[in-house]
């Protein structure tokens, strides 16, 4: 496996080069399987269900300690960069106000249109991925009435939808929080609802890995041969040498 090493001056001269600035765009697809979410700083696998496309399960519905354990051990190789990632885990969410299901139509930790981020607390990934990243509805709007329209659905005009994902699912994906009030139970988000509950971990559920951090951005841009660093300073020096007879 090849490993990049770079120098203070190195990457000092690539951040000078590189064009900086805020993305339009939560989703950026790194390549390699990999898409990136610049708001909550988390990567996704692209394979919403790798547990099988892998061949680690046959289906990919595991109960929830079967799904906590395939993500915590889970390493992925990035073919693009030739670089395997370890680390992986479930989406994380926050149970807010009391113990348990605060059950609600808006602005809780379950039912529909729930938290999902906040002045820089995520409240629930999964949700922020399907509601806010997706734009996605819930079968309920927040005043509790049905809607049309609800679920996965993909905007042929939009790439930075459901686009960027493959075996994304219609179906209950788990979380990585266990359900306070009850061992035996934790949370989950169904993707076919918008509805973030929970349930007892027996249940079979698909699970989708997600990593902290921009994990491919470090090997996106490759490092200059020493030529072209060389050439990069003596452009440099002549700027310098310009301003100063200016």
């Amino acid at each position: 496996m090849h490993t990049q090493r770079s120098t203070p001056l190195m990457l000092a001269l690539l951040a000078g080069l590189s064009v900086t600035g805020a993305a339009q765009a939560a989703l950026i697809d790194r390549g390699g399987g990999l898409i990136y979410d610049t708001v909550l700083n988390v990567t996704w696998l692209q394979d919403a269900n790798y547990a099988k496309t892998s061949g680690y399960h046959t289906t990919g519905l595991m109960n929830w300690t079967q799904a906590t354990a395939w993500a915590a051990n889970l390493s992925y190789y990035d073919s693009v960069r030739n670089v395997t990632y370890d680390d992986w885990r479930l989406p994380t969410m926050i149970d807010t106000g009391s113990s348990g299901c605060d059950f609600a139509y808006t602005g809780t930790d379950c039912g529909y249109n729930v938290q999902t981020y906040d002045g820089g607390t995520v409240y629930s990934e999964l949700a922020y991925m399907y509601y806010v990243n997706l734009s996605n509805k819930g079968l309920h709007n927040t005043s509790g009435s049905s809607q049309s329209d609800y679920g996965l659905v993909d905007d042929p005009l939009n790439p930075n939808d459901e686009s960027l994902f493959v075996n994304l699912l219609n179906y209950v994906y788990w979380s990585g929080l266990e359900y306070a009030p009850h061992v035996y139970y934790a949370w989950h988000f169904y993707t076919l609802s918008g509805y973030q509950y929970w349930d007892n971990k027996d249940i079979f559920s698909y699970a989708w890995a997600v990593r902290l951090g921009d994990v491919a951005a470090a090997n996106n841009n490759p490092v200059p041969e020493p030529q072209t660093l060389a050439l990069l300073g003596l452009g440099l020096l002549g700027l310098a040498a310009a301003r100063r007879r200016g």
